[in-house]
């Protein structure tokens, strides 16, 4: 739920509030003077009666000098007379053809409003009554009953609660939809903020500034804080974007630069070793060859060995560089040319010649049939330098034991799974593999690699859209499931 949206339902929730208790008080004081204002009429009128009556014909009467202004406030006029059992009753009570319910004698009965129940046009009707009580030398003989059906009184109530419920929903609908608008145009600069740094959280325009708003409050301080911080965030992101284009520029130059050299320095050693290894065949020759130079027979040996390491160390080097270069070209936004790859034939092909591979491990392989017919939409060349990458590091991390691999399809992916029992490592570290120059402490000095294989793996495989899972133990060894899709097309 937006803030938009919360603040006007507060708003329209809290003024719902208060017209319900400013309803409820405006209709429970007219009520309470519109039924006291009518009491107090029929009150008067039962007061203002007069009664004639004569104890020894026991007859009661009324005085009906007032009955025609009593019949026009529609107040009916009943007078029990407990004596006769008979009941004497007003023009317009008579002529609704009705008896007002009264009690039976009884020395309790008192002065007061009673509320009964009177059935009129086959319609029961709630009457207001004040009884008060007659007596002649102190004996109860009859009842006067003055009353009122109060139905003008009641539809008015009626009338004015449905008038205050309706006008209620009516202003609480027009101040919800005012508030919305008030809402919106209030909390306009925070859209602005909002979508200033949607932008900039895109990437698209670090120079996107937010617009001021016309009010100087505390929303107008918020965007100038952002707007500053914003420069400074603009600043420091060219300032690393211009060090990161000639760091990869230095690296993808340097990597070109330095292949041709390397692949001298390699010819020219791979040349000086086939030329010692010859000298060192003709075995009759070599002494009086050795002392023509001056050269012992240690000296040659340590001379040999010189050579050997430079060419390993050469050709490390040249995989260090081929390695960047890869990763250079996939930070320029190098795009591969893909095309139908049959994974069969390729998983095939990459097995085959992973057996020549320095190893220790026993290798195992597989039933691949299950990649037979499947198609997927690649670069050959470099599905083929992902599985190498996987197997080579299982190769290398397992100086003792069984790297095993083998293939799994699903529906619509297929997975190459490479498992070792090698020394494994900390899932902690899993994480961090595949970052560059990245190597778990386990393995640091003790195997030889870059640390940039994984990573480029991970370049291909998203290029691929694949995915990798990694399960390992210290100590167990690794497992490691590449997942690309199939192609149908």
């Amino acid at each position: 739920m937006s803030l938009r949206l919360r603040l006007t339902l507060w708003y329209s929730g809290l003024l719902t509030g208060a017209l319900i208790i400013f309803g409820v008080i405006v209709y429970l004081f007219i009520n309470w003077n519109t039924y006291a204002e009518l009491r107090e009429m029929v009150k008067t009128e039962s007061e203002g009666l007069v009664i004639t009556g004569t104890l020894m014909l026991d007859k009661l009467d009324l005085n009906l000098d007032r009955q025609s202004r009593i019949e026009g406030k529609n107040i009916y006029v009943q007078l029990i007379n407990y004596r006769e059992g008979k009941y004497r009753q007003s023009t317009n009570l008579f002529e609704q053809n009705f008896v007002i319910p009264y009690p039976d004698a009884s020395p309790s009965l008192q002065n007061g409003f009673v509320e009964v129940m009177v059935e009129l046009d086959h319609k029961k009707y709630r009457m207001i009554t004040y009884q008060r009580p007659l007596e002649i030398n102190g004996v109860l003989v009859g009842l006067l009953q003055v009353g009122a059906i109060p139905y003008n009184e009641d539809q008015f109530l009626i009338g004015l609660r449905n008038t205050l419920l309706f006008s209620s929903v009516i202003v609480v609908l027009i101040a919800f939809t005012v508030g919305l608008i008030i809402a919106r145009k209030a909390l306009r600069p925070i859209e602005n903020v909002i979508n200033a740094t949607k932008q900039i959280e895109n990437g698209a325009d670090l120079s996107v500034r937010i617009p001021m708003p016309i009010a100087k409050d505390e929303i107008g301080t918020l965007v100038t804080t952002l707007n500053m911080m914003l420069s400074r965030l603009e600043k420091a992101y060219n300032e690393l974007d211009e060090a990161y284009m000639a760091q990869r520029r230095f690296v993808s130059d340097a990597s070109h630069e330095l292949r041709t050299p390397l692949t001298t320095i390699r010819g020219n050693i791979d040349l000086l070793d086939k030329m010692w290894k010859q000298t060192e065949q003709q075995s009759g020759a070599i002494s009086d060859q050795l002392e023509s130079v001056n050269l012992s027979g240690t000296h040659f040996e340590l001379s040999y060995e010189a050579i050997t390491d430079i060419s390993a160390e050469a050709k490390r080097m040249s995989t260090l560089v081929n390695d960047l270069l890869a990763l250079a070209r996939a930070d320029a936004g190098y795009v591969m040319e893909k095309e139908k790859v049959d994974i069969h034939s390729l998983t095939e092909a990459v097995v085959r010649r992973a057996q020549l591979l320095p190893r220790e491990a026993n290798w195992e392989v597989g039933d691949l049939s299950e990649l037979k017919d499947v198609y997927i939409r690649g670069s050959e060349d470099y599905l083929q330098q992902l599985l190498f990458v996987f197997i080579e590091n299982a190769f290398k991390y397992t100086p003792d034991g069984d790297v095993n691999f083998t293939v799994r399809r699903t529906e619509h992916h297929i997975a190459w799974i490479i498992e070792d029992n090698g020394i494994g490592m900390n899932p902690d570290q899993v994480p961090h593999i595949f970052d560059r120059f990245y190597r778990a402490d386990v393995s640091r000095g003790v195997t030889v690699g870059t640390g940039l294989g994984l990573a480029i793996a991970k370049w291909i495989l998203d290029e691929h859209q694949g995915s990798v899972e990694v399960a390992t133990l210290e100590g167990k060894g690794t497992t490691f499931t590449v997942w690309l899709p199939i192609d149908f097309s």
